[in-house]
């Protein structure tokens, strides 16, 4: 609820939460992440922090394409690797962010 006030500026009294998801680790940061799935009852207006490099808003339709499942490759200290991606709005998302919206989209396709 923090995070989501600081880096995309929605007051954490205006968001509903339905549930947590599986929690992500991230090795570059050392960091145990724990996301949450939750709605605001109102379009928000985003106020992005520095950490934000882009908001993409992609329809549930979008999001559920198995076209925009891809592959991409990375650079890390550790190597170059191909990473699995989605590919939304002409934006390659991949990493921790990507692991989060596939776990969303395996609970929205029970219900879709």
């Amino acid at each position: 609820m923090r995070e989501t006030n600081e880096e995309i500026g929605i007051d954490e009294t205006q968001i509903n939460v339905l549930g947590e998801l599986t929690q992500v680790y991230i090795p570059p940061s050392n960091f145990l992440v724990t996301p949450f799935l939750s709605y605001t009852d109102f379009t928000p207006e985003f106020s992005p922090s520095f950490e934000v490099h882009n908001i993409i808003e992609p329809s549930i339709e979008e999001l559920l394409k198995e076209d925009n499942i891809i592959s991409t490759k990375v650079i890390t200290k550790y190597g170059k690797f191909s990473v699995p991606a989605f590919n939304l709005k002409n934006h390659v998302v991949w990493g921790a962010t990507a692991l989060m919206l596939n776990e969303f989209k395996e609970i929205v396709k029970r219900f879709y």
